[in-house]
């Protein structure tokens, strides 16, 4: 077990150890819950970029994810 230390800001300082252990490097997220048993549950989360399509980047999307008739007749094949 670990002490971990709460700020007056209320920011806590989680010990090196278990954020190595977790993988953790550098600035993180995670997902804070309440735990049944009144506990603070942390998980490391995963936050992506997103992109936003237009409607021509959509169709330069579906024009690359074309088959040609060599991919679509392996495919028939490993379907057998």
């Amino acid at each position: 077990m670990e002490l971990a230390k709460l700020s007056r800001k209320g920011q806590l300082s989680i010990p090196k150890r278990l954020l190595k252990a977790l993988g953790v490097e550098g600035e993180a997220y995670f997902l804070v819950e309440l735990a049944p048993e009144g506990g603070l549950l942390l998980r490391p989360a995963g936050v992506y970029p997103l992109e936003v399509y237009t409607e021509e980047r959509l169709q330069e999307l579906l024009a690359e994810d074309i088959l040609t008739e060599e991919e679509r007749a392996r495919l028939a094949a490993l379907a057998r």
